[in-house]
């Protein structure tokens, strides 16, 4: 049988964009159990909210929750588990001193599979005062009107 190729998105987390200001992205690989992937292949999972953070060294991935598999048995996992995240040393380390600078998080914007292996995108973002988002939403409909309006004078002047 033939490697998966390509990405496959399992799930998403929309809202993020919403209440944070991503700043960077970083891809990360995932330390999963058996019933974890089969879960996820599935296409079951929950990034709402779910955060990451630093523990020794190690980006560690919390709260995201990954249901127990259904075929699964005694070794089902638990859905809300700690769940350890691979990167490189000097990410890590980039990493550490964006969110030790204030302000700043970490949080998972989508779990996708990558050539068969179960990545997270990750990013450092800064959280969002309530009159920014009311303005980001005022700004995304100024220009849908914007548009409308353009395309409602191409569509006449024809």
């Amino acid at each position: 049988m033939p490697r998966e190729r390509g990405e496959k998105v399992v799930a998403t987390n929309r809202k993020a964009r919403h209440d944070y200001t991503i700043e960077d992205s970083y891809e990360a690989g995932m330390v999963l159990s058996g019933t974890e992937v089969k879960s996820l292949r599935a296409g079951r999972a929950s990034l709402v909210d779910g955060y990451a953070f630093i523990e020794g060294g190690e980006i560690w991935l919390d709260a995201v929750h990954i249901p127990e598999y259904v075929g699964g048995t005694w070794t089902n996992h638990p859905p809300r588990r700690k769940r350890k995240l691979l990167l490189h040393k000097q990410e890590i380390v980039k990493i550490s001193h964006k969110t030790k600078e204030g302000g700043y998080t970490l949080i998972p914007l989508q779990i996708y599979f990558k050539d068969g292996r179960a990545k997270v995108e990750l990013a450092v973002a800064k959280g969002k005062k309530e009159y920014d988002k009311r303005q980001a939403l005022r700004e995304r409909q100024d220009k849908r009107e914007a548009d409308r309006a353009i395309s409602s004078r191409k569509n006449l002047g024809e």
